[in-house]
């Protein structure tokens, strides 16, 4: 394992391997801006390696180990197995090494300001507006995002200020090797129960996470989610709220929404109106979303409030988020990442808002843990789609079945009485679509495993 500073490593080429992911681009992109020799590798071409020949940051297209000789530092993903070859090199001749979350953790130590957002569901949407937010302003903060942002052309930000915003990741608990100032926490929820004992395992490292936090720093709170707000007495900082109405420090008033699902609300503080925002995606959750992006960037950076809340106007969703993917027969197909009931619930609920004749969800679980662990709510978050289509599950990192099947799944959903169908491939589903859907209808694909390339089936067949 690498030990020491990044700047040990300041003459020395870093090598990532898994360069093509989204918070790998990124990192790689940000310390090739701040003077480090990087090189790296992926699998394949992708955005995100596009992103890093614009920028004139060397890499290859296939796993060697003759990518790594020379390497002063190896940087690794979760995704890179002991036997891929380059990291099989690095480990049998004792290269320093250090795993993606950790680097992003020591890159967080370089800045004075570290304005963390965290948060089982919502964190890339959130970051990604305040980035937008902050885009332009003096601080010329350094941004990471854990997703496709389009004014980003990619997951970063490189700026010039002392300030980094970035996303903070429970999972595996790697938000833990950051070093916050600032942080909001906008849920907490019963995800990733593959590396967590149950519920109080993750609100547990929460709690240990914003221990971590300046003390000078603030800490924002959901004021709608429970646990969230248990967080409050473990505070360091200052305590600010959001999202409920006579209750917090900042909330929405005159919620409404167009005919396209788009909503708008008066941002108040404490009582008093400062802004109207206006967004141009769909759903409740997002103008939560917005207004927890608007408070934080006011409250950290002392923002205007009015001109955050306009520059939202233009934002537009992350990769992968209610993302049109295309249109068929006058159908139009979605795609969402959306893979925990509670994402699932709140996405389905802003594509009710968009014209339609029927809403059809297509629900690719993306491991048996989830499945098993998740079961009862998932058969209690698809009512506001009109007809459920479940694929065999995707296994993810899962290697056991645990005994669960997609058909358990299926029968999960049918005892709230919805319309759910157990069809096990994409190829049958499109099948079954195109003989079944009309014109106006709207389908949406849901999940976080590879429902989204497999949608091209459907759009394609």
């Amino acid at each position: 394992m690498a030990t020491g500073k990044l700047s040990d490593y300041k003459d020395k080429r870093i090598h990532f391997i898994g360069i093509g992911g989204c918070s790998m681009s990124g990192l790689a992109q940000i310390l090739a801006a701040r003077g480090f020799h990087v090189s790296g590798s992926d699998i394949k071409e992708s955005a995100f390696t596009r992103q890093l020949k614009k920028r004139g940051i060397p890499y290859y297209i296939g796993h060697d180990e003759k990518h790594v000789h020379g390497a002063g530092m190896v940087v690794y993903s979760a995704a890179i197995k002991p036997y891929n070859p380059e990291y099989a090199y690095a480990a049998a001749h004792e290269l320093p090494m250090l795993e993606r979350s950790r680097l992003l953790g020591l890159l967080s130590g370089e800045y004075k300001n570290v304005v963390c957002v965290a948060g089982c569901h919502g964190k890339t949407t959130i970051t990604s507006m305040l980035a937008l937010i902050m885009q332009g302003t003096k601080e010329d903060c350094t941004v990471h995002v854990g997703g496709m942002v389009n004014f980003l052309e990619g997951g970063v930000r490189l700026g010039n200020g002392g300030a980094f915003i970035t996303e903070a990741c429970e999972y595996v608990r790697s938000f833990l090797t950051l070093h916050p100032s600032h942080i909001l926490v906008n849920n907490i929820d019963d995800d990733h129960l593959d590396c967590y004992r149950d519920i109080e395992d993750i609100f547990g490292t929460f709690v240990e996470f914003v221990q971590k936090q300046d003390k000078h720093g603030i800490l924002m709170l959901n004021a709608s989610d429970g646990l969230a707000m248990r967080l409050k007495k473990h505070a360091k900082g200052r305590v600010i709220t959001y999202n409920q109405p006579n209750q917090s420090d900042w909330h929405l008033e005159n919620v409404a929404f167009d005919n396209l699902g788009c909503g708008s609300g008066e941002v108040m503080r404490r009582g008093e109106k400062l802004a109207t925002v206006k967004l141009t995606v769909p759903g409740l959750h997002n103008l939560r979303n917005a207004l927890a992006a608007i408070a934080f960037a006011s409250e950290v950076f002392g923002a205007d409030v009015a001109g955050a809340a306009a520059s939202l106007l233009e934002y537009k969703l992350a990769g992968r988020r209610f993302e049109l993917m295309g249109e068929k027969g006058g159908v139009k197909l979605y795609h969402d990442y959306a893979h925990h009931p509670s994402e699932i619930a709140a996405c389905l609920a802003a594509a009710k808002l968009v014209p339609h004749k029927k809403l059809w969800a297509v629900f690719q679980c993306n491991s048996f843990t989830r499945a098993r662990t998740l079961m009862e709510k998932y058969g209690a978050c698809f009512g506001d789609a009109d007809e459920v289509l479940m694929p065999d599950i995707y296994p993810g990192r899962d290697t056991d079945t645990q005994g669960i099947h997609a058909l358990d799944v299926v029968a999960a959903i049918n005892k709230g009485s919805h319309n759910c169908l157990y069809i096990p491939t994409f190829d049958e589903i499109k099948d079954y679509l195109h003989k079944n859907w009309m014109p106006g209808d709207i389908v949406v694909t849901l999940g976080s495993g590879d429902v989204n390339r497999q949608q091209m089936v459907i759009l394609e067949g």
